[in-house]
């Protein structure tokens, strides 16, 4: 039986993978910095077991890594900042090739391969190019634009008011995925590790435009949803490194395929934008109906 560690065990993407290696009868561990957690807890009780981890503390690493036959390797900026992402990144991978692991799969960006100038895409690149070198069998995935991060942040703010507050024209398609996709998707590279290792695949499950997007949130929501462009340099006051983001989407743009994506790997259960959102809770995301706002909404990016 496959043995998995599985980094930002009680994140999104980590979290997401840890229970689709559960489902598919492979022995997890979660690794988190805090194994007391509910999240932590929750994993435990579906049957993963709970380590601590910490990016910055290698004895923590080497010991939850020995005997582990795979890795799910996650990291991020937020929290922190992409110089910490690099070298905890970069720490994981020795720590991985350390312990011998057989097959590392490393969850980047989509197009963090492509010289964006996206400061978070670049230190994510970083680390593929350490995944490289390390001489361990690689797989890594480029997720594209969360869907996830429609119903947090400055995002579902907006939408309370009835606005799709969203920093790119109406007709602009995004390529997007949920966090559950980036889980099922890596949990297949890891159990058939033959097939992906040396493979770099960006993914994503569907393409919408950001009046598009607007429409479906209304729907599912039950209320008005308006698309409501935030101009960049609203973004770049609060973020340069989320404003270069939104730049590069309006750019050169996220290009995944996404049909073929379907046809080759049917497996994973892909969700297209309404399905992730016809299964939120937008009443209690978004409470009691209030009336859009004058279009001055600035978004806490």
């Amino acid at each position: 039986m496959l043995t998995v560690a599985v980094t930002g065990a009680t994140g999104a993407q980590g979290g997401a993978t840890a229970r689709a290696l559960l489902s598919a009868g492979c022995r997890v561990r979660a690794l988190t910095r805090d194994p007391g957690s509910p999240a932590a807890r929750a994993l435990a009780a579906l049957g993963a077991d709970v380590r601590r981890a910490d990016f910055d503390d290698r004895v923590s690493l080497d010991a939850a890594l020995a005997g582990a036959d795979s890795l799910f390797a996650v990291t991020t900026p937020f929290g922190a900042d992409v110089a910490t992402e690099a070298r905890q990144g970069r720490r994981l991978v020795d720590a991985a090739a350390a312990a011998r692991v057989g097959h590392v799969v490393f969850t980047s960006a989509a197009h963090a391969d492509r010289a964006t100038g996206v400061p978070h895409y670049e230190s994510k690149w970083a680390v593929e190019q350490h995944l490289y070198a390390s001489g361990l069998p690689w797989t890594v995935i480029g997720p594209a634009a969360f869907m996830d991060n429609f119903a947090h942040g400055w995002t579902l703010e907006g939408l309370r008011e009835g606005s799709f507050a969203w920093p790119l024209p109406a007709g602009t398609p995004l390529t997007l995925i949920p966090a559950a996709d980036i889980g099922a998707f890596a949990a297949l590279a890891l159990r058939r590790r033959d097939g992906f290792t040396g493979r770099r695949v960006d993914i994503a499950s569907d393409e919408r435009t950001s009046g598009e997007m607007a429409a479906v949130l209304a729907s599912a929501a039950g209320r008005p949803v308006a698309h409501h462009e935030v101009p960049l340099g609203v973004v770049r006051r609060h973020s340069a490194d989320l404003a270069a983001m939104f730049a590069y989407f309006a750019g050169p743009g996220l290009a995944v395929d996404v049909a073929g994506l379907r046809r080759a790997y049917p497996e994973v259960g892909w969700h297209s934008f309404a399905d992730w959102a016809a299964g939120q809770d937008w009443a209690g995301l978004l409470g009691p109906a209030r009336s859009a706002g004058n279009g001055s909404l600035t978004p806490a990016v």
